[in-house]
């Protein structure tokens, strides 16, 4: 396929989701003028934001497509810089904290993400995992302070991961080489986020109509076993409809779409746990209606890592 045989394709899936951004916009604006009860007030309002997230996404991917790889890659890095930076807040520090801190912020974020502008695979793939993993500890070190320090580095260290070096693995996407899909490796990023979000929202759509059973009450009370299983095989149907724009057949972009939505899952449930540890709610409140950044990013940071290795190590030379 062509560059512009692509950018039309991309422009079409565009306005088809678009389309039906519109519909259901109109729907949640109908429900929630018929809804009376709080409660039923409540589920149309969380659905509503979760469509204007839609609709802030969609907006973020089509400046990402029309402005090139670039573009996406420092949206990405933007990402991860305010997700680190939710983290960090949330968790306690102290003054010591402050070395590695900087190195995560001006050091390891930046260079993760010139590493996969550069398409440097060698480096990206261990500069967090081993360089970091192993200087942060040794910049906290040299202050002196031994106070719950095993605690102190461990959260950091779990923050870089997360934010940056799991976040990293979506825009990388574009630097894969799979023969014949140059071309359209801006399809492999998009068909990540949709599976992703729509796993979330027909999770919460189907847990709202036929939720009983809790998966996790005290980590995730809004989890449910019926949530996960309609709304995890919806979006791995959807996955699977979506095999056109990717490298796949049917079959294996369902398979690929059942693993994103596991892990997606999984990545909700874990960031979920560390935040009722510290008695939060959510990471932040830049997204309205949805808490922090990170709270959207959540499922992301770990499909996209799972996602990317699987393509790279079946896909590509």
């Amino acid at each position: 396929m062509t560059g512009l045989a692509a950018h039309h394709k991309m422009l079409m899936l565009f306005a088809g989701v678009g389309a039906l951004l519109v519909v259901a916009s109109a729907i949640g604006w109908a429900l929630a003028r018929r809804v009376a009860t709080p409660e039923g007030r409540a589920t149309i309002d969380n659905l509503n934001a979760r469509i204007r997230a839609w609709w802030v996404m969609i907006a973020i991917f089509a400046v990402g497509f029309l402005l090139g790889p670039a573009a996406t890659l420092i949206l990405f890095a933007l990402t991860s810089f305010y997700t680190l930076r939710e983290f960090v807040s949330l968790t306690p520090t102290r003054a010591a904290d402050v070395p590695p801190i900087a190195a995560s912020f001006y050091l390891f974020l930046p260079l993760q993400y010139w590493l996969i502008w550069t398409e440097w695979y060698g480096l990206f793939a261990i500069l967090i995992p081993v360089y970091a993993f192993l200087l942060l500890p040794s910049l906290a070190a040299l202050t002196g302070d031994v106070q719950d320090f095993l605690l102190r580095v461990a959260r950091l260290q779990w923050g870089l991961m997360l934010t940056v070096y799991c976040v990293s693995h979506a825009p990388a996407l574009l630097t894969l080489d799979i023969p014949g899909y140059l071309d359209q490796r801006f399809f492999l990023l998009f068909f990540l986020i949709a599976v992703v979000q729509m796993s979330d929202v027909l999770q919460y759509v189907f847990g709202k109509l036929f939720g009983r059973r809790k998966v996790a009450p005290v980590v995730s009370p809004s989890k449910t076993w019926e949530g996960l299983i309609g709304g995890g095989l919806s979006a791995t149907a959807l996955g699977a409809a979506l095999w056109w724009m990717t490298p796949f057949t049917p079959l294996q972009a369902a398979g690929m779409a059942f693993v994103i939505v596991a892990m997606g899952f999984l990545g909700g449930l874990s960031l979920s746990a560390i935040k009722r540890s510290m008695g939060a709610k959510d990471w932040g409140t830049m997204v309205k209606g949805h808490g922090g950044v990170l709270d959207r990013m959540d499922s992301v940071c770990f499909a996209a890592p799972v996602f990317f290795h699987l393509t790279r190590f079946f896909f590509t030379p």
